[in-house]
């Protein structure tokens, strides 16, 4: 046999040999396909919720310290003295070092638009949030940061802790389910179809902050009395999706 033979010969094999490879991967394609086709047709998908409200036991709180001044060195200086007062008075109240976390801190120039831009001084900001569970001392932790030099007060939220959340999960998860398929039973019935089984399932769950409590700069001499706050209620709700197999 030639060389120039056996060369076609080889050549027509690989040919026959991709077409055969090829034909094969679309087969296993379309079985797949089909397969997952007929996996849909004979589900059904539904979500159930569930939710109870709860008087929070977390608070979180924004404090923060604003200074203008002639030079961005002095307005920082002033602005750490006060900030460091503020931090001092939260710590004496009782609360610890991981419950107070600085969240912003700038030094801006402020500007003067008559006519030119000019800058006029410098402002330096600063602020903690404090997230705390000792609900009973918010009124002194706003009242005290305040007569200690804090001027922002703002964003106050409130929200069940992880703790709270875990003794109401059991519950919610067994209210969700059931009202996953007490629709599934009503569709079921409505599509004249049975459920025989759960293929998948998966679990969502949240707490919500229900009350908020915000203010812009205040004087201190404004806040003779005690500052009062509620925390309401907190929602805790749990949703599962789950695919149910029918026949």
């Amino acid at each position: 046999m030639s060389q120039q033979n056996s060369n076609s010969k080889l050549y027509y094999m690989i040919i026959a040999l991709s077409v055969a490879l090829l034909f094969m991967a679309a087969s296993q394609y379309a079985s797949s396909q089909e397969a997952a086709q007929e996996d849909t047709e004979h589900t059904i998908q539904l979500n159930g919720n569930a939710e109870t409200r709860v008087v929070p036991d977390t608070a979180t709180i924004d404090i923060g310290v604003v200074v203008q001044s002639r030079t961005a060195q002095e307005a920082s200086d002033e602005n750490a003295v006060l900030m460091s007062a503020v931090i001092g008075e939260l710590r004496s109240i009782g609360l610890e070092e991981e419950e107070i976390q600085t969240s912003f801190v700038s030094v801006r120039p402020v500007y003067d638009y008559n006519g030119t831009q000019t800058i006029v001084g410098y402002s330096a900001f600063n602020s903690v949030q404090v997230t705390t569970t000792m609900l009973d001392n918010l009124s002194d932790v706003i009242d005290r940061s305040t007569a200690a030099g804090a001027n922002q007060i703002g964003s106050i939220s409130f929200s069940a802790s992880d703790e709270m959340q875990k003794e109401f999960r059991e519950d919610l998860i067994a209210d969700a389910v059931a009202d996953a398929s007490s629709k599934a039973d009503m569709l079921a019935e409505n599509l004249n179809v049975e459920i025989i089984g759960v293929q998948s399932s998966s679990l969502r769950d949240s707490s919500g902050p229900i009350v908020s409590y915000d203010t812009a700069e205040v004087p201190t001499e404004e806040r003779a009395a005690s500052t009062p706050i509620q925390p309401g209620e907190s929602t805790v709700s749990m949703s599962v999706q789950i695919i149910y197999l029918i026949e």
